[in-house]
């Protein structure tokens, strides 16, 4: 018996020690010296040598078939001018990945820009440069000449974009540096401007007698501010404006300023026109960017793109020890057809484009990696079975992450995975539609993310069977209305969908006349979605259905929102609806792209596959069970006129109106409403129902099992789930 177990120890011996000999272990040195061959005596200088070398490696045959490879990558800096890209010949298996990873977490950047000398930082000496600073920003301004950097010339923003800017960026000290810009950021009023006159829309007049009023024109109002007569247009200056909604932001040039008439006239039209009509605020707002005149703060910056002269107004105490011009216009990791290959710990920074692009790949994963200080997105996934886990994801110019794949049409899953990931500080540029984390196709998952500080959505999505679970959103939608920290929208076949066990809380409060900020918006006839167990705690409009079927809103806990749920019948309503002649509202044709009349689409979703006989236009088939409205100041359900009609068709039971503390103003209760029960206690003896903060600054919350479950049959929320979690690649949480 010993010589057997000792026959299979040393056989389990030799097939590790085989194995380690079959897998190839690379390593690479930012200040490695030339010639290195990539073992640990020798080091690559450059991580693509390193992928070079496992091609050629796969080619003669010295690292087999099911065999692996590790790239050790050394800190440093690991500056690059083009991807850094991956294609077929790079795959490795699910038993034996290709993994590139960081030695030290946090020190290995890839970097898509040029590092300035903070000693090229000097006193501007040009006079006309100094007579149009301010005069309190005079002293303290400093240029670079960047003539020597950059070859070529820079080019020039375009007369109106919207998102990303053309570039180059600047950053210091792992921030981005505002161009300069008024009102500034830290002023008062949210640094916007706002003006409430049109003195032309810019939208076609069909009996207009120039024919260029009879199409869409630039737009001009009254400002009644002489700010803009100390600018030099002729330079340019930009505006990034809400125009008419307070969900589409634009940037447009100015083409003249009347300082008589207080008028601007605007370079470009916008699509929406100039204060053409929107459900919100009367008045429009903007500021201005790109201003010479307007550099007077620290953080702001400028680019003289002719004279190649960059200006930075420096924070005053505070040495700049990382100084970035970010130039790189591709994404810094580019993958395509390439499976089982694996990052770890790595910095991915300082592009004026996305960061990490994946296409057509399975079984791709970002471990523990920084994706930051981008233009553009964060990361991108087009494939299956992908996963991007305990990442960090901040100072984006649009969105997050993106997951696509899988096949709608035959409803086949992609289970693509965004997991464990803080996401921050995203739509510096794009400020509408470019969310924290966004799903379409089939079977994305979703699952305890951080999502935080943005001016927009949260989490957008469409799609089939996507699975969106304990997350933590907070501090989003800032800036805007009529939006929603999970949004998605007119669609029928965006069936499927769970949105589950999410704790959103803290949202920007929209305008408070229409309380037009919500934490789910099912927006105009979505259907399909179910929003089960969150804990939604001061948002605008906890949930919210716009005119959409089949979404169960069951054992929701809403506390301290204005209103809690809202139901309308715009699909009844409105005239766009279906509409032939309005593509996006062209619901039935959507449907029918997706055979939905068809299997699988009529065996998993049977009330879509007979909506047309069904009253399509009324909100049916949406349960409201087994909800708690806790402390709601407004309304706890506002159902418009026709949904009260409708009221016999809705399965509407077992939910609570909560006053916790008896309180006779302030406090919205249900008035008889069909399927809720009204519960109120006293200020001596309040209802434990809430949220408190603790000494470490996390939510508590109080959910009372036998009050709740002997009501109404409520099931407790996981709430100490929810969230960011602790793992091997991220060891602390957050502060």
């Amino acid at each position: 018996m010993n010589v057997f177990r000792f026959f299979l120890t040393s056989l389990m011996v030799c097939c590790l020690t085989c194995r380690t000999q079959a897998d190839l272990n690379l390593y690479v040195k930012a200040d490695a010296g030339p010639g290195g061959d990539g073992s640990q005596a020798k080091p690559f200088r450059q991580i693509e040598q390193a992928r070079d070398a496992i091609r050629r490696s796969r080619q003669n045959g010295q690292l087999k078939v099911g065999a692996g490879a590790t790239v050790h990558i050394q800190p440093g800096v690991y500056q690059i001018t083009k991807s850094l890209e991956f294609n077929k010949t790079d795959s490795g298996t699910a038993e034996a990945p290709i993994v590139f990873r960081a030695t030290h977490q946090g020190q290995t950047l890839i970097q898509g820009g040029v590092s300035l000398d903070p000693a090229s930082f000097q006193p501007v000496t040009d006079a006309a440069i100094l007579k149009r600073l301010p005069a309190s920003a005079r002293d303290k301004v400093r240029v670079c000449d960047l003539s020597s950097i950059a070859a070529g010339s820079f080019a020039e923003l375009k007369r109106s974009y919207r998102g990303v800017p053309v570039g180059p960026w600047l950053y210091v000290n792992g921030a981005p540096m505002t161009l300069a810009r008024w009102p500034n950021a830290a002023a008062d009023h949210g640094g916007w401007a706002s003006f409430s006159k049109v003195v032309d829309k810019g939208l076609p007049d069909p009996k207009a007698e120039d024919p260029e009023q009879r199409k869409l024109h630039p737009g001009a109002f009254i400002f009644d501010d002489p700010r803009p007569a100390r600018w030099n247009l002729k330079d340019g200056v930009w505006l990034l404006g809400y125009w008419t909604h307070d969900w589409s932001d634009e940037v447009i040039r100015i083409a003249d300023y009347d300082a008589k008439q207080k008028t601007i006239r605007l370079a470009a039209p916008h699509n929406y026109g100039i204060m053409g009509g929107t459900w919100g605020s009367k008045s429009r707002r903007f500021f201005a960017l790109n201003v010479l005149e307007e550099l007077d703060a620290p953080g702001e910056w400028y680019l003289d793109r002719r004279q190649k002269q960059l200006y930075f107004y420096p924070e005053q105490n505070q040495q700049a020890t990382s100084i970035v011009l970010a130039t790189l216009t591709q994404p810094l990791l580019k993958l395509q057809d390439t499976q089982h290959v694996r990052f770890e710990n790595l910095n991915l920074e300082y592009g004026h484009s996305e960061g990490v692009s994946l296409k057509n790949t399975t079984g791709i994963e970002l471990a523990g990696c920084v994706v930051a200080n981008l233009a553009s997105g964060g990361i991108s996934v087009n494939g299956k079975q992908n996963t991007i886990r305990s990442c960090d994801l901040y100072h984006l110019g649009t969105r997050g992450i993106a997951l696509y794949g899988g096949d709608r049409k035959q409803l086949t899953r992609a289970d693509n995975r965004a997991i464990n990931n803080h996401i921050h500080h995203y739509g510096l540029f794009q400020r509408t539609y470019a969310p924290g984390i966004y799903a379409n196709g089939c079977g994305q998952i979703v699952q305890n993310n951080c999502i935080h500080d943005a001016p927009h959505n949260a989490v957008l999505y469409g799609g089939n069977e996507n699975l969106f679970e304990r997350n933590e959103i907070y501090r989003v939608v800032m800036e805007t209305g009529d939006s929603g920290a999970f949004y998605t929208g007119r669609d029928w076949t965006s069936q499927g969908n769970i949105l589950r066990h999410n704790f959103i809380h803290h949202l920007g409060g929209g305008d408070a006349e229409h309380v037009n900020t919500m934490g789910v918006y099912l927006d105009d006839c979505d259907s399909g979605d179910r929003v089960e167990g969150n804990v939604f705690y001061q948002t605008g409009r906890a949930i919210m259905i716009g005119g959409g079927r089949d979404n169960p809103i069951l054992n929701n806990l809403i506390l301290d929102c204005p209103i809690g749920l809202h139901v309308d019948s715009r699909g009844m309503t409105w005239k766009q609806w279906n509409n032939p002649n309005e593509p996006s509202w062209q619901l039935e044709k959507k449907a029918e792209a997706m055979n939905y009349q068809s299997p699988p689409w009529s065996e998993r979703y049977p009330h879509l596959a007979k909506i047309m006989q069904d009253s399509p236009r009324e909100p049916l088939y949406n349960p409201i069970l087994r909800n708690v409205f806790v402390d709601c100041s407004k309304e706890v359900a506002h159902l418009d006129g026709n949904v009260k009609k409708l009221l016999d068709k809705f399965d509407m039971e077992n939910n609570l109106a909560v006053n916790t503390r008896g309180t006779s103003r302030g406090i919205a209760m249900t008035n008889d409403l069909k399927g809720f029960t009204n519960l109120s206690g006293t200020p001596d003896k309040p209802i434990p129902l809430g949220l408190t903060e603790n000494s470490q600054g996390k939510w508590e919350l109080h959910q009372d099992p036998s009050l709740l479950t002997k009501e109404i049959g409520f099931e407790p929320i996981p709430f100490d789930k929810i969230g960011l979690y602790l793992d091997d690649y991220r060891r602390k949480l957050p502060e």
